[in-house]
């Protein structure tokens, strides 16, 4: 069996700047040259590689093998569910089902810009990003936002930062499950240990949407707005993450967070109406009208209804359908780390994954909704457009973080981490924070940094989930300056091509988040590391 080498330069620093190598040149290749998401992780695999056998002697059929392994676990595990999440949601599209939700949902509210923007930015976001992600959350919700009077760069500003707490569960769980491929670590336990920082996470935002679009007194007039919109989206998505897994949190969340903004609005709406800047709106101020009749709005809400009827029965702890292995394999390396122990690359094949839930939930809706022959081309010509990149880089983002583990590159760079000691829990959301805002996505943060994080925490004797969830839940508050993300998240505004804009006028708010990130890190250290136990 291979057995990794901690030093192999005979000197750490060195070492520890080596092993930087394959993720600095990642992240030039992304911010710098902007180069597609897809080709800049296939020319980092191969530098990864070729690292790995020349640095760290790793053997070469061993170090194929842990690529081959790792590309296919990144096919399985993560692009069969989000390219059946984006053909369910193209789907919804094409059909006229999604116009439909959005225009009952509209109708739901006042006039008022708060009202809107905890019903759309919080809640609506959500749902989008639950599933689907990859920022169309912004492209949604950011001309809903423009439609009622905000500015397009206040819009989209909105639109981001209400889009941070649910990316870690976007697009039915990828980053969840990037993150269980790449430590080891159950999908269920990282689930409910992510789920429980998220909730506090979450505590904040909808009180700084509230701020940007109403001002100081705006805010506090609305307050129950901010309070029912964060804890019913928690009680929605803590349960669900906590014991059904990573697929539903942000979509129970979302719909949770509906009904109870709509039962809040039976009984209490803000004394003044008002508009955008917080200046109070005169005329009507009622609701527009949706036009639709009981049909369309069961036909708008029976997608969502079919999916989490679907993957609650499929994937939960009832069911023994995701556990179905038809096919193991695995090579394996002697930990440079922790004597006796092994680092696996390891693929299995399990048919009936989470995937496979959302492909049938997206049969049984296209049966429901009859789509026809040439709905069924523009749906599929329309999802492989949007998706090939992002598939592609499934594939070369877990081949390069597998050989990047399995080589011993990740133990190396732990080892030189480590020697920050417990400050180490500071500097862990920074590190999911930059990795996202430069590589665009929660899902390659997590694949890249999760296995480095993990091990820092076991060389320092962190709770074990701790350092890997911290960085999943730090990759979601860069979202909002990460240029891939905005590029997606601008296509229908004006702001096209004109990223950098909409990115400086995010910052601010961003950094807000990632301080509290940080002060709940280290009370989550201090104080409650029972929550990220095993």
């Amino acid at each position: 069996m291979f057995k990794q080498i901690l030093d192999p330069t005979g000197n750490l620093f060195i070492t520890w700047l080596v092993a930087l190598i394959p993720v600095a040149a990642l992240l030039f290749m992304l911010a710098a040259l902007r180069w597609s998401a897809w080709l800049a992780t296939l020319v980092g695999s191969l530098i990864t590689l070729a690292l790995g056998l020349w640095v760290w002697h790793m053997p070469l059929d061993d170090g194929i093998r842990a690529y081959l392994y790792g590309s296919a676990t990144g096919v399985w595990n993560v692009d069969w569910i989000t390219f059946w999440g984006v053909m369910l949601f193209n789907t919804l599209v094409v059909t006229g089902t999604f116009e439909k939700l959005r225009r009952w949902l509209i109708a739901q509210g006042t006039q008022d810009v708060r009202v809107q923007t905890i019903l759309f930015a919080w809640a609506f976001g959500a749902l989008l990003e639950g599933l689907v992600g990859f920022g169309y959350p912004w492209a949604f919700v950011a001309p809903i936002l423009i439609a009622l009077g905000i500015p397009d760069l206040d819009a989209i500003r909105v639109a981001a930062i209400a889009n941070n707490a649910p990316v870690s569960y976007g697009a039915l769980g990828a980053p969840i499950i990037a993150l269980a491929a790449v430590t080891g670590y159950p999908l269920l336990a990282l689930s409910a240990s992510v789920s429980k920082i998220v909730a506090i996470l979450a505590l904040l935002p909808p009180w700084i949407l509230l701020y940007l679009v109403s001002g100081k007194k705006g805010m506090w007039e609305a307050w129950p707005l901010a309070v029912v919109g964060s804890l019913a989206y928690i009680a929605g998505q803590l349960p669900v993450g906590t014991y059904l897994g990573p697929y539903l949190p942000d979509v129970a969340g979302a719909i949770v967070c509906f009904v109870c903004l709509l039962l809040l609005l039976k009984v209490w709406q803000p004394s003044t109406v008002r508009g955008y800047g917080g200046g109070p709106l005169t005329g009507s101020t009622a609701a527009t009208g949706h036009g639709l009749s009981g049909g369309d709005i069961v036909q708008a809400w029976l997608p969502i209804a079919v999916l989490v009827i679907v993957v609650v029965a499929w994937t939960g702890p009832w069911s023994k359908l995701p556990s179905i292995v038809l096919l193991h394999m695995q090579v394996s390396a002697a930990s440079s780390i922790a004597e006796g122990a092994t680092i696996g690359a390891v693929f299995n094949w399990t048919p009936f994954v989470g995937g496979s839930a959302i492909l049938a939930s997206w049969i049984i809706v296209a049966l429901l909704l009859r789509v026809n022959g040439q709905q069924l081309a523009e749906i599929w010509n329309k999802t492989w457009t949007q998706m090939w990149g992002a598939l592609l880089v499934g594939v070369f983002i877990f081949g390069l973080a597998y050989v990047y583990n399995f080589s011993g590159m990740a133990a190396s760079l732990a080892k030189a981490f480590s020697a920050l000691g417990s400050f180490f829990i500071v500097v862990a959301p920074i590190l999911g924070f930059i990795g996202v805002a430069l590589s665009g996505s929660n899902t390659s943060t997590n694949a890249m940094f999760g296995k480095f994080q993990a091990l820092v925490g076991q060389i320092l004797g962190f709770p074990p989930l701790l350092l890997p969830t911290i960085n999943s839940v730090g990759s979601e508050i860069g979202k909002p300056i990460a240029p891939q993300t905005a590029s997606v998240g601008v296509s229908t505004t004006r702001f096209v091509r004109n990223e950098g804009e909409v990115i400086r006028h995010n910052f601010f708010w961003t950094l807000v988040l990632l301080v509290y990130l940080i002060l709940i890190s280290v009370a989550c250290y201090l104080f409650f590391p029972g929550i990220a136990k095993l």
